[in-house]
């Protein structure tokens, strides 16, 4: 697992500036602080940052092939490098090192764009092809991996594994993109392809991006990879059980290739204890397991955690925090560089920071969600789903929207009488439906939030244009499958795999996902809604599949989630510490908000009018970053 780095030169055959690369490549040294160093051609430099897990002694980067053609850097792991190595070695190619880095270089002078096609793992990289004087730029499927990169005025390209690469460079344009602020205030992030910035991008998961010498402006991504969208079903439960976990525990099984110590996350969730469950089977050494733990009961898992770890006697490693582990708060900006509003951000860097005393590589249950239809929400969209079925949306549209409008938003109440987002939900399609019921903010709220003057730059720019992009994809699948697709495209993207590789890389810690191997996901996507979500149950055919190996009160509990406690925080410790961060001269002086708005969601939430704590964190992190961006 590394960092990379690089600047192209578009317009000119002028070599890039040194420094200016180094400057770019250190700020990233947490993701390689094993090795690091740099190529110079005339119009590009590459540069690397090594975290060493597969070929410690060899495999430095950039990297050249042996014709001296092409020269890469790259972040990942290739779990199928061996195989191709042998398939690339009988086609005559040379291979002057054994790790999986020159495994795709020669399958990029073998097979050129089409190499993405023959990698199976997690990476992003970057080649230069000299002959051909071309940059070549791929993400892996699912996005495991991240890659930015902006176009500057002067024509150079840059790229790097974090914003903050691009930040550094001088020139780099930090204007923001308005657009992005109202995804962000809907969904807690910024959604792929874009950043928060103006000029920047993020390379989509499952695309690669070609570059060549004098080209006027860049070309669009080239997507090479997509969730399976047509199928057929014929299986029964058993054999879907049997073929599940014969597919997971070879998804896991080439993950564990390591030169180095290599372990597990245990939470003692399902996702989780499955990973660990597999692994325990599989290798003759007890398992490193590594879970985290809180000091009040209302979040704390470890003791399911302990039975999984009792069952297959694997070296547990654990640690309690404090549910007041509120610390790290002035951090996170820097930690993800643009807004990001996932609480469990703080816990996760707790484990992560845990693990890597123990471990340099792991394995984590991410994913499995997603898949399998596992968060709680699913269950509600299939209800709402049943009605808009029974009633036209003609009859919906004006009876429920005016619920939606005059009903109270009653956090303190019971919850079947919390009305308010399902009422608005079901006066709208299956998508549109979908996205209010996730919203951080819905769009009611957000026009309450935002000030005139920035509604009328948006111009009618609604986030649920991001669903609508991705929903015309799968209008033809069923409605679980359809949110499930959709959050495989966002949630878990931007705000999942984002949150574990900055907490993880900070922390010079490799994380692997096999819940997200490829074939796998090709494979288990295509099951039945109903084999999923069964009687209320979510991730039915892997709960199902996995009761041999796990114990019922790991499988069927409620899910609990990697929570920390908001709404209590913002009335207690961080009261203050909120008033005056979204209250401050950069939050006022955005020109963003209404601060009518802001005082009233503070007032509410403090005198326990309503629960705020989810909207207030959004806004904390959003105001911790205007705050970074503007040094």
């Amino acid at each position: 697992m590394c960092g990379i780095a690089g600047i192209y030169q578009l317009k000119t055959q002028a070599t890039p500036e040194p420094l200016v690369l180094a400057k770019m490549n250190d700020s990233q040294w947490h993701r390689g602080p094993d090795a690091g160093d740099y190529f110079f051609q005339p119009t590009v430099g590459l540069a690397h940052r090594r975290l060493s897990i597969i070929d410690i002694a060899g495999s430095p980067q950039p990297m050249q092939s042996a014709n001296a053609q092409a020269c890469i850097v790259f972040n990942g792991e290739i779990y199928n490098y061996r195989e191709l190595r042998q398939e690339l070695l009988g086609k005559g190619y040379q291979f002057n090192t054994n790790g999986d880095t020159e495994t795709i270089l020669n399958a990029w002078l073998e097979w050129g764009e089409d190499c993405v096609h023959h990698l199976r793992g997690m990476f992003a990289f970057a080649i230069w092809d000299s002959s051909r004087h071309c940059l070549f730029l791929a993400r892996d499927r699912l996005g495991i991996k991240p890659l930015f990169y902006s176009l500057l005025d002067d024509g150079q390209f840059i790229f790097g594994s974090e914003l903050k690469v691009l930040r550094n460079h001088p020139d780099f344009v930090t204007t923001l993109r308005d657009s992005t602020i109202e995804d962000y205030f809907s969904f807690g992030y910024i959604p792929e392809p874009y950043t928060i910035y103006q000029h920047s991008y993020k390379l989509a998961p499952g695309h690669t991006l070609l570059l060549q010498h004098g080209q006027a402006q860049l070309s669009e991504p080239k997507q090479y990879w997509d969730v399976p969208t047509q199928w057929q079903h014929a299986v029964t439960e058993q054999e879907l059980s049997a073929e599940l976990i014969t597919r997971f525990r070879e998804a896991v099984d080439i993950r564990l290739v390591a030169e180095v110590p290599l372990g597990a996350f245990l939470s003692g969730g399902v996702d989780s204890s499955a990973v660990v469950a597999m692994m325990a089977g599989l290798q003759s050494e007890p398992v490193n397991t590594c879970s985290i733990g809180f000091d009040s009961p209302q979040f704390n898992e470890t003791e399911f955690a302990r039975q999984v770890a009792t069952r297959y006697n694997t070296n547990h490693h654990e640690n309690i925090v404090s549910q007041n582990d509120f610390e790290l708060l002035d951090q996170l900006a820097d930690l993800y560089d643009e807004p990001y509003a996932d609480s469990s951000a703080i816990p996760t860097y707790r484990v992560c920071q845990m693990a890597r005393q123990h471990v340099t590589v792991a394995l984590s249950g991410d994913g499995a969600d997603e898949l399998f239809a596992g968060y709680r929400r699913y269950k509600l969209h299939l209800n709402e789903e049943r009605f808009r079925n029974w009633l036209p949306l003609a009859i919906r549209k004006p009876v429920f929207g005016l619920l939606g409008k005059i009903y109270p938003k009653l956090d303190w109440a019971p919850r079947f009488l919390r009305a308010k987002t399902t009422f608005q939900s079901l006066a709208m399609d299956t998508v549109a439906g979908y996205h209010n019921s996730i919203a951080i903010l819905r769009q009611d709220q957000r026009d309450r939030l935002f000030s005139t003057a920035f509604k009328q730059r948006l111009n009618g720019y609604s986030s649920l244009e991001v669903f609508r992009r991705y929903g015309s994809k799968v209008q033809h699948l069923d409605p679980m499958k359809i949110a499930q697709y959709l959050d495989m495209k966002t949630y878990l993207v931007g705000d999942i795999l984002t949150k574990v590789d900055r907490a993880s890389m900070a922390h010079s810690l490799e994380v692997r996902v096999p819940f997200l191997d490829h074939k796998f996901v090709e494979w288990a996507f295509t099951a039945e809604s109903g084999a999923n979500l069964r009687n209320g149950v979510g991730k039915y055919s892997l709960k199902k599949a996995l009761e041999p190996h796990l114990p019922a009160d790991v499988l069927y509990r409620k899910k609990m989630g990697f929570a920390v406690p908001l709404a209590e925080w913002f009335r207690g410790p961080l009261q203050q510490k909120l008033q005056d961060k979204l209250l401050s001269d950069v939050m006022i002086n955005s020109g963003y908000f209404n601060v009518a708005e802001l005082k009233q969601l503070i007032d509410d939430h403090k005198r326990a009018l309503k629960d705020n704590s989810a909207a207030l964190w959004t806004l904390l992190m959003f105001a911790a970053f205007l705050e970074r961006n503007s040094k």
